[in-house]
């Protein structure tokens, strides 16, 4: 089996772990940092996020997902699948809080791009640089909510 590659990202966040668990767990605020979905915080539930399609790289818009599993305020995991015949990635999604200080550090993992497919290849390098942005636009949703 071909080994895959996975992205790490990881922030600190100066906000508890409910309000970061909330920012990754709510339908309205996932929306408001990453992309309009219908996500329950249910295992088994399938859910979808929506965006502008991407023919370069062969991205039909849709994200399917699945909600695999989670802890409250400590870590949540759903499937990542991009259904499009050339691109074919199934990949996994995990969110680990750990409370840190006045806050909580917040890591993402991304695991399953296939190395040798070069859509899935080009995945990877664009969704490395895209979660890290999507980190601290987190951080800046839950500025706005204390507000």
């Amino acid at each position: 089996m071909t080994e895959t590659l996975t992205i790490y990202c990881d922030q600190f966040l100066p906000y508890t772990l409910a309000q970061v668990w909330k920012a990754l767990t709510m339908s309205e605020l996932i929306a408001r940092w990453l992309m309009p979905n219908d996500f329950q915080l249910q295992v088994g539930h399938h859910f979808t996020f929506q965006n502008v399609p991407i023919p370069n790289v062969k991205f039909g818009g849709t994200v399917y997902c699945e909600v695999l599993g989670f802890e409250p305020e400590r870590w949540l995991s759903f499937s990542w699948v991009d259904r499009g015949k050339e691109n074919g990635l199934n990949s996994t999604v995990t969110w680990r809080l750990e409370p840190e200080g006045e806050g909580t550090h917040l890591y993402l993992e991304h695991a399953g791009f296939d190395p040798n497919h070069p859509l899935q290849h080009l995945g990877y390098q664009m969704m490395s640089k895209g979660w890290s942005r999507l980190l601290q636009h987190i951080a800046d949703i839950l500025a706005e909510e204390e507000k």
